[in-house]
């Protein structure tokens, strides 16, 4: 394991342990070149998953640029770090068993949307504006409508006044 602070290939385990859901094995390192420590995660992959972009170009499914995405949703919103990575566990394991090596990024997104309006509205909103591509104030009012079991066809509040 390269050590992220000085790139070196000669790290050490001092400590492994399963985590709380025993989902992934936590291990920490260290550095024998520069001392630096850090921990990593060890996970089983079922299959190496493919996202079929948009535009047409396939690239290897990263579950750091999930957790990203969603950390960016997420920001300042009262959810526990733990609630994140166990989401992220059920999604990703989710996209594995849908049998495919190959998912759209349309998939992706819709089932990233289906766990995070169980988990946190504020950041469902949020990540939709982005995944939507939202140009404009009705576009939310139409997600906040979703969220709240109302009928789309009804009419934005502000067309009402």
């Amino acid at each position: 394991m390269r050590c992220p602070s000085c790139a070196s290939l000669d790290t050490q385990v001092k400590d492994s342990r399963p985590t709380e859901n025993s989902a992934a094995i936590r291990r920490r390192r260290v550095c024998l070149a520069c001392n630096f420590r850090f921990t990593t995660f060890e996970r089983v992959q079922l299959r190496e998953l493919v996202v079929m972009k948009r535009n047409g170009r396939r690239v290897p499914f990263d579950r750091d640029k999930l957790m990203r995405s969603l950390s960016i949703a997420l920001r300042k919103r009262p959810v526990e770090a733990e609630r994140v990575e166990q989401m992220v566990s059920k999604i990703v394991r989710e996209l594995e068993s849908l049998g495919e090596s190959e998912v759209s990024s349309e998939a992706i997104g819709e089932i990233v949307m289906e766990h995070l309006r169980t988990l946190d509205d504020v950041a469902y909103v949020r990540f939709a504006s982005v995944y939507r591509n939202f140009r404009e104030p009705k576009d939310f009012e139409q997600a906040l409508a979703e969220l709240s079991g109302e009928d789309e066809a009804k009419p934005p509040a502000s067309a009402l006044k």
